[in-house]
């Protein structure tokens, strides 16, 4: 584990992470490379859910008709498909009608009844490209549930490659990632909200690499204490404090030739982040009570929920740990933006727990007309669901549906859990605040461009808040805009030759070194520091 010059590190960083959720956060962006798709969430051959049908003909003017016996749909990556075939669906055609500026006009006709993201629908209805963006649903007949979304026309990689299920641009995109990094020894920075799979990718990383026949440990930083760190991490000899009636190896040594996954490295007390960082920039630890260094070879990978631009902001997590992590970042999408992929993730998980109760084929119909395991009605409810808690909180839904259900030929909600899919959603890592000045709106910070951003940071003199406050976002989301624009200079990836060299050029007075750098002066007074510059504030 060799150690890497900081300015190293920052060139290597931004290609990953300026454009890891480009697909799925910066959809207006890329509008031009999507395509409208409709995809099956909800049918009685549970079999048939995940497939999807394009809607290039939109694109040339034409209207798509959806029927009982057409279009055929498809597995992505697969060839041959069929029609909806549900005998209670009608043969009269629902239209899909292009409309200006990219919207879809969507006229029910005088066949199925059309539910629209749980509301019937009566009469035509136009969809804006950022209403499908978003995802709408459409139930068909009280038995066949469609989301109407965007995708990209070619497909990458398969729907379950690596061990993750979904066919969603964010994950076919973490996909990529994982198939791009998995082979080399750089360090993985793995982002993303709770909940979202950070280890399962992390784990799909050290399966595709070199080391996959060598040690996977997996340790929560959160869950150390501080006291304890050292030896928990290090390792620890025998003698060397009260208890220790044994060589302790840590887990460092414990994945010694194999990878080492951090979790929740947000998490780290400063104390821990002072000892991560000096084994990582030396490839050597020490033992608590020994008294020469020993050498560690280990793929390191972490990964955090936490807002980490924003704690070093705020001196709660230091610089160089996370220049020295963030080798390769990859963001995973949360799940309320991979709507398209929820009901084969419930599929999914909810056969593993009628396949652990001995009733799986309960989930497979035998009569056409028998009504459905999974009704329509509920899985539009998963689809729309905000679901704070991710892919964990689908888990356990499942989980809670399949046992409260138990014998039921078909599955339903109680009160309970009703309110748990309908309530608003949770606060997450970047909760939304208000802006300090009437007059500005908030925005979607996916919606801001770089050329925007890097004016409204030199307006402001790179000074954070005031910039977040002109461009109507929270300042949250202002440190994930900036992570994701390579091209935005911030104290952090400016290398330690460039900060010297304007140093002596500028005398050491912050304010003009700022101003000529071209980044916050808060962050560069730590960097200042860190180097070891005189940085009056000045």
């Amino acid at each position: 584990m060799a150690a890497k010059d900081p300015g190293e590190m920052r060139e290597n960083a931004p290609a990953d992470a300026s454009t890891a959720e480009a697909p799925v956060r910066r959809r207006s962006a890329v509008r031009a490379e999507l395509t409208p798709a409709v995809t099956l969430f909800a049918h009685p051959r549970l079999h048939r859910l995940g497939e999807r049908f394009l809607l290039e003909s939109l694109a040339a003017g034409k209207e798509v008709a959806i029927s009982r016996n057409s279009p055929d749909f498809t597995r992505p990556k697969e060839r041959l498909g069929g029609p909806l075939a549900d005998p209670f669906l009608s043969r009269k055609p629902l239209r899909l009608i292009p409309g200006t500026a990219g919207s879809v006009l969507l006229d029910p006709g005088d066949g199925s009844q059309v539910v629209v993201s749980g509301e019937p629908l009566s009469a035509p209805r136009e969809f804006s490209v950022q209403d499908i963006a978003e995802g709408v649903t459409l139930e068909l007949g009280g038995r066949v549930g469609l989301l109407l979304h965007l995708t990209r026309s070619t497909d990458d990689d398969e729907p379950d490659a690596l061990g993750m299920v979904g066919a969603s641009l964010g994950i076919r995109h973490v996909r990529q990632r994982i198939e791009q990094v998995a082979a080399l020894s750089v360090p993985v920075l793995i982002r993303g909200e709770t909940g979202t799979g950070k280890e399962l990718i992390a784990r799909a990383i050290h399966e595709h690499g070199p080391r996959r026949q060598r040690p996977f440990i997996s340790v929560n930083l959160a869950a150390v204490p501080k006291e304890l760190a050292a030896a928990e991490l290090f390792g620890a000899r025998k003698g060397a404090f009260t208890g220790a009636v044994r060589d302790q190896k840590g887990v460092f040594l414990a994945a010694n030739g194999g990878t080492l996954f951090l979790d929740e490295v947000g998490e780290a007390p400063p104390e821990v982040q002072v000892i991560l960082l000096r084994v990582l920039e030396t490839g050597e630890l020490y033992p608590v009570g020994a008294h020469q260094p020993v050498k560690v070879d280990v793929r390191l990978l972490a990964a955090t929920d936490a807002q980490l631009e924003a704690q070093i902001e705020e001196g709660r997590f230091k610089a160089p740990l996370l220049h020295r992590l963030a080798g390769y970042v990859i963001h995973v999408p949360p799940l309320r933006e991979r709507r398209e992929d929820i009901g084969l993730l419930f599929h999914h998980f909810a056969r593993e727990e009628m396949t652990a109760l001995g009733a799986a084929r309960q989930m497979t119909a035998g009569d056409a007309y028998a009504e459905p395991w999974l009704p329509v009605g509920l899985a539009s409810k998963l689809v729309r669901c905000a679901w704070p808690g991710n892919i964990r909180q689908l888990r356990n839904v499942a989980r809670r549906l399949v046992i409260d259900n138990r014998g039921k030929p078909s599955l339903s909600l109680d009160a309970e859990l009703q309110r748990e899919l309908t309530s608003p959603a949770a606060p997450t890592a970047t909760p939304p605040v208000a802006p300090t000045t009437p007059e500005v709106k908030r925005r979607r910070a996916s919606n801001i461009t770089e050329a925007e951003l890097v004016a409204a940071l030199r307006e402001c003199d790179w000074d954070l808040n005031p910039t977040a406050d002109r461009l109507g976002v929270a300042r949250a989301s202002l440190y994930d805009l900036i992570q994701r624009h390579p091209n935005i200079r911030t104290a952090g990836r400016l290398s330690a030759a460039e900060i010297s060299r304007c140093h002596q050029e500028c005398q050491g007075d912050l304010q003009s070194m700022a101003r000529r750098l071209e980044v916050s002066r808060k962050a560069l007074a730590r960097r200042l520091k860190e180097l070891g510059l005189d940085n009056p504030l000045r």
